[in-house]
């Protein structure tokens, strides 16, 4: 039985690129089941790439294959590698940082290095701008369906070697929680952050509780002010402000009915850090 195969990329959907992957996958196995985790990435926004496969994979079976492309680099000599996790995913894509999150939160055991002298479309070795579809989404598909093992892929390559992005770790610092913005809920405009509910119970901050929120990006202020820690949106008045409880089990930032990043121009990344303490009889509007 074939295993699932995944696609994320930068792509969009308002040309043919995807669809071609789709076309590639199925010639390799009709019988393949082919999913898209998202094709929305903003281009070459490698970060995200990373942290959407966190997002997902862990809420997927055991053994399917996800294949990431967000690649500015590609043609060039970066790898292209399969990565196993700790819980028994593979992960395609170019070693370029998307496996950030991955290697950082659920483990990699074993990497290797895509052979494509074997793990390649036929008839396209003249191509190299466009190893979604060539390279990853053939490699992909010949790993679900089981037409190679994990070891056909090619060569090992060493973990450690794994190209990652820069990640800082949320920490509690003289009573106060620092961390980053790490990703967007997109459609709604919340800001996930990097701090896990453990830490922040640590704090000793509780449900009620009003916090003093301050975001910086490169030490430059964006945003500070009070808010509420809540359980869920209704916790705060239409239009306020609020931190909660995300569904990864970390701090979130919202506006309730609102678009948190939209009104303050937030974005995300290593460079976006946020603060958060215990309010004082200081009120910030």
């Amino acid at each position: 039985m074939s295993k699932h195969l995944v696609l994320q990329t930068d792509f969009g959907l308002s040309d043919g690129a995807v669809s071609a992957m789709y076309g590639v996958a199925l010639s390799v196995d009709p019988t393949i089941r082919v999913f898209d985790l998202t094709h929305d990435i903003p281009q070459y926004n490698i970060w995200e790439a990373s942290y959407r496969l966190y997002q997902t994979i862990p809420y997927w079976p055991e053994d399917s294959v996800f294949v990431s492309v967000v690649d500015p680099g590609v043609g060039t000599e970066r790898l292209s590698i399969v990565a196993k996790t700790a819980d028994n995913h593979y992960l395609i894509t170019p070693d370029n940082g998307t496996l950030t999150h991955i290697k950082q939160h659920i483990g990699i055991t074993e990497a290797r290095i895509i052979d494509e002298r074997i793990n390649r479309l036929p008839n396209s070795g003249e191509s190299y701008t466009f190893h979604g579809r060539d390279v990853y989404a053939y490699t992909g598909a010949r790993l679900a369906s089981g037409v190679i093992n994990f070891e056909e892929v090619g060569p090992l390559h060493d973990i450690e070697q794994i190209i990652q992005l820069e990640k800082r770790e949320a920490s509690i610092n003289d009573g106060t929680l620092i961390g980053n913005i790490d990703i967007l809920d997109v459609r709604f405009g919340n800001l996930w952050t990097n701090i896990d509910r453990e830490l922040f119970i640590e704090s000793g901050i509780e449900y009620g509780d009003s916090l003093e929120v301050t975001i910086e990006n490169n030490r430059r202020h964006i945003y500070k002010n009070i808010m509420k820690f809540g359980r869920s949106f209704a916790d705060s008045r239409l239009g306020e402000p609020l931190l909660f409880v995300n569904s990864l089990d970390k701090l979130g930032v919202a506006i309730n009915q609102g678009s948190f990043a939209k009104a303050y121009h937030i974005e995300t990344g290593a460079n976006w850090k946020i603060s958060i303490r215990k309010a004082t009889n200081l009120i910030y509007c």
